[in-house]
């Protein structure tokens, strides 16, 4: 008879864009209504979410349509109870550490949005508490689960690049303001004392792509703006825009071989798509180049590259993008958020380490704190290294 093991996650901050449709819609709910996942030995897990957060007609709303048996608006008495076993956090950057903080204390496995903490000393003092409470802990490292990013990084693995030179990053939309159309962003992601920003929200993605990708990350150059100064929040008021809405970051790299590779990433709320997807990386190495976005990867050979001649005085007759291959999949890629859940779950069950835990979100935290020091003091920032 199959042994079934049902892992009771308490999901806070699940009423938000993130919350709910990329970790409940896209993620828990399809692992329950599958009916968990097999382990090696046999084992079926089975999860059971209890949505947390503040606003009990939201919670009870989602509740009943999704046929949630628990919710509660008592973070507090949730953590505590001891039928739980995962918190999950998804709530306001402001308000994570302590959620973070109290679930490691009542002995929870822990599994996180980023940043994990608003200042670097925060994030690795959670990074030592979880290793004090020998507990499993995960943070989302979702864009390493795309398809376009998997293939990317298996290009990588097999050599595909020659010696890699550069990665260059666009990322972004335009952001509405609010006053004509409504934003598709919440408010406070624009206001800094409500933990808002780009650079402290995308850096901490982009310190784990390039760390993934190609290497360590060993210094940052960036600026960041705020090219939209006021806006209009969810009721129709009009506020100030106090965060930076667009971080322009110039990175010096190093692969695991020892070369060195130059990285730009723009990101961008106040930008309009002129890309095939919303975000997209492009390798260039002496052997080949790559770009990948969400979904799609596209490469070009050293041998398939054209010889393009410089003359502004002439039309360009050729399509460049026609001259790009695609790069198979060769496997069926789920959604990323759900196959780290997964992963993540695993791990719980095997009381191990997940691969992605609050040290490598420390580092995110990091590069975004010296980010924003490096913007405001105009200069380049060499990364130390940090360790628990």
């Amino acid at each position: 008879m199959t042994e079934i093991r049902t892992i009771r996650i308490a999901m806070n901050g699940i009423t938000g864009r993130m919350g709910y449709r990329q970790h409940l819609l896209r993620s828990i709910l399809p692992i329950r209504e599958a009916g968990g996942f097999t382990l090696e030995d046999g084992t079926r897990v089975q999860v059971e979410p209890i949505l947390v957060g503040r606003n009990e007609a939201k919670l009870r709303e989602l509740a009943e349509q999704h046929k949630v048996e628990r919710w509660t608006t008592d973070l507090d008495g949730i953590i505590a109870d001891p039928t739980v076993d995962v918190v999950f956090d998804a709530s306001m950057t402001s308000l994570r550490a302590a959620t973070l903080r109290k679930a490691m204390a009542a002995g929870k496995h822990i599994f996180t949005e980023k940043p994990t903490a608003e200042t670097l000393e925060e994030a690795v003092e959670l990074a030592r508490l979880a290793q004090q409470a020998g507990i499993t802990a995960g943070v989302v490292h979702d864009k390493l689960y795309l398809p376009g990013l998997v293939k990317l990084r298996r290009l990588v693995d097999e050599g595909f690049f020659g010696r890699i030179l550069s990665l260059r990053g666009e990322f972004g939309y335009w952001v509405f303001e609010g006053d004509h159309q409504a934003a598709q962003r919440p408010s406070w992601n624009y206001r800094k004392e409500d933990g808002g920003g780009m650079t402290t929200d995308m850096f901490c993605h982009w310190n784990y792509v390039l760390e993934n990708i190609i290497g360590t990350v060993k210094s940052v150059s960036a600026s960041a703006v705020t090219h939209i100064p006021a806006r209009w929040d969810e009721q129709g008021n009009e506020y100030q825009a106090t965060a930076d809405d667009a971080a322009y970051g110039f990175f010096e790299l190093e692969t695991p071989a020892g070369d060195q590779v130059v990285g730009q990433i723009n990101s961008s709320w106040a930008v309009r798509v002129y890309r095939d997807e919303l975000v997209e990386f492009q390798i260039d190495g002496t052997h080949g180049s790559a770009v990948a976005g969400l979904n799609k990867c596209v490469a070009q050979q050293r041998a398939h590259t054209p010889k393009p001649v410089w003359n502004p005085d002439l039309p360009v007759t050729e399509s460049f993008r026609d001259q790009w291959q695609d790069v198979p999949a060769n496997a069926e890629l789920d959604n990323g958020f759900k196959l780290q859940w997964e992963e993540f779950l695993r791990d719980v069950v095997a009381g191990r380490e997940h691969r992605f835990g609050l040290l490598s979100a420390a580092r995110g935290v990091q590069l975004a704190e010296l980010g924003l020091r490096s913007s405001a003091e105009r200069r380049t920032i060499d990364i130390p290294e940090i360790s628990l």
